[in-house]
């Protein structure tokens, strides 16, 4: 029953995928949308009832949006990690958060989040390059092979 209870209290609970494209693209924007989620739904000839219909087809798209109405719209803290696995709708929202008036967003606010995104995927890529250079590079022995006798006749 205590499930129950805080699936209630998920802003997700009740609202239909249309109605919740409907309020965010009232409320921001196409042109926003497009520039904070970056999906081609918001870009490319935007209707509610297309963008509806992808957001149908992409759950991973659909996630995204739906991230982006709680935690935008609605402006509820940022989950935790553990939280972040859940997809939103499953999400359990603590009695404590309440939905509060939606977050100001410009395009250059989201110009600035893609620019700290792409710094951040340069350092980590630079990480694992040089953790993958850091390895001892194994050269295969063709001494204790069996099957190098065979590969000469």
């Amino acid at each position: 029953m205590n499930n129950e209870l805080n699936y209630k209290s998920n802003p997700l609970n009740g609202v239909s995928l249309k109605k919740l494209v409907t309020e965010i693209v009232e409320h921001y924007g196409y042109e926003i949308l497009y520039a904070y989620l970056n999906l081609n739904c918001f870009k490319s000839n935007p209707s509610i009832p297309s963008s509806v219909n992808f957001l149908k087809k992409t759950g991973w798209a659909r996630e995204k949006v739906e991230g982006f109405y709680l935690y935008q719209y609605k402006n509820l803290p940022s989950p935790s990690y553990k939280h972040q696995q859940v997809p939103p709708r499953d999400r359990i929202i603590p009695e404590d958060q309440i939905p509060s008036e939606p977050a100001e967003l410009t395009l250059e606010s989201a110009e600035l989040l893609r620019e700290q995104s792409a710094k951040k995927s340069l350092e980590f890529s630079k990480d694992l390059k040089s953790k993958s250079s850091n390895r001892k590079k194994a050269s295969p022995s063709t001494k204790n092979n069996p099957w190098t006798k065979y590969r000469n006749k």
